[in-house]
């Protein structure tokens, strides 16, 4: 299947992928990975053929009531894990220890948390990295240029603010799906 991928990635959609080519080598099992700009639900099927072509198995989460039978299999088979999204839940510890619990584990998250143009990120990615100790890897869904570029990996610091400095400037000038929500 992956030739398949490929095959549709690079020559019927004519996309390319640059940036951080240890990504693909298997070096880096654990981590979060954030796509922006999410602005169309294109972004989805371009994930999907990304991860195949570089090899790198990735991960999602999602509320633990989707991953009953017959689709609870299906989910987990594809990367998923469930989550209570029940209020009084602390999400960020919950998630962080997914990363404790499992020998490999990428999660893949979108910060905007919507297709619609935002004013800031959501930062649960961003804490979630830190209290679990692993790197954010950065990659772009630019439609304009019809790359992937991907990031080195990134550790939070203790400066919340120049972090997000250094990752929003990752992201300058790219164009989503729907440019106008990038």
């Amino acid at each position: 299947m992956r030739w398949l991928a490929k095959f549709i990635y690079y020559k019927l959609l004519g996309w390319k992928i640059t940036g951080n080519s240890n990504f693909s080598k298997d070096t880096i099992k654990k981590c979060v990975i954030i796509a922006v700009p999410h602005t169309s639900w294109h972004d989805f099927y371009i994930g999907v053929l990304l991860r195949k072509v570089v090899g790198v198995k990735t991960n999602f989460i999602a509320k633990k009531e989707l991953f009953v039978w017959p689709l609870g299999w299906y989910f987990r088979a594809i990367g998923g894990a469930s989550i209570d999204r029940t209020s009084g839940q602390n999400k960020v510890e919950t998630i962080a220890n997914l990363f404790r619990d499992k020998e490999e584990f990428r999660l893949a998250l979108a910060p905007e948390g919507t297709r619609k143009k935002v004013e800031q990120w959501k930062t649960g990615f961003y804490y979630i990295a830190k209290a679990a100790k692993v790197p954010i890897i950065m990659f772009t869904l630019d439609f304009q240029n019809k790359q992937n570029h991907i990031s080195e990996p990134f550790y939070p610091t203790d400066n919340t603010e120049e972090d997000f400095e250094f990752m929003h400037a990752f992201y300058k000038g790219v164009k989503g799906k729907v440019p106008e929500y990038s």
